[in-house]
């Protein structure tokens, strides 16, 4: 099967990216293997979208766009 791959770009809080990284240290030193801080971030995000039923998943997602919604409404107030 071919794979399409597409680029993507994804704005983290610098304590979320921290976090990830930490993963890819742990993962790193567990694997033996160099493991990137992509891999990391495609890996969650794939176990992320198999969990679509998964409450927190939603929970979560409700959280950010709520967030969206009121910084962009305090960003046209102005």
């Amino acid at each position: 099967m071919l794979e399409i791959r597409t680029r993507l770009l994804l704005i983290l809080s610098q304590d979320l990216l921290d976090k990830a990284r930490v993963v890819a240290g742990k993962a790193t030193t567990v694997l033996k293997l160099p493991v990137s801080l992509q891999i990391v971030l495609r890996a969650l995000i794939l176990v992320g979208l198999k969990r679509e039923s998964h409450s927190a998943v939603f929970a979560s997602i409700e959280s950010q766009a709520r967030a969206v919604r009121q910084k962009r409404s305090r960003g046209s107030r102005r």
